[in-house]
């Protein structure tokens, strides 16, 4: 193992920034990202997740805010419901170097928490 994070976000003050600030949506999540949760009728906890996964994707890299673009970095989900991470850009570079080749991601939330481990093999 190269490197592993874990991150947790306060789901109602990510969703008041969604909300007071709807452009973050498109700074922060990958269209593709935002395509898979169209229809749920609260997309707070799913993205509040996503965006811990990022910020573990940084801690398990040991780096910190800025060292690369949110969109380097986005969540898909298997047809079992697995999260897989996928990272481009400056995150993969930083991963290369690193000799990160292979990711695990797990993420979960409750009511009022989400949170995500990234381990970076």
């Amino acid at each position: 193992m190269k490197g592993i994070g874990i991150d947790a976000v306060d789901i109602d003050r990510f969703r008041n920034l969604i909300t007071r600030r709807p452009s973050m949506r498109a700074r922060l999540f990958t269209p593709g990202e935002l395509i898979s949760l169209q229809g749920q009728l609260d997309d707070a906890p799913s993205l509040a997740a996503r965006f811990a996964v990022r910020e573990a994707t940084m801690k398990a890299l040991g780096v910190g805010l800025g060292a690369f673009d949110f969109h380097d970095v986005a969540v898909h989900r298997l047809e079992s419901g697995a999260p897989v991470l996928h990272v481009s850009g400056r995150a993969q570079a930083l991963a290369q170097a690193q000799g990160v080749d292979s990711w695990h991601v797990s993420i979960t939330h409750t009511d009022s928490v989400a949170m995500a481990v990234v381990a970076a093999l």
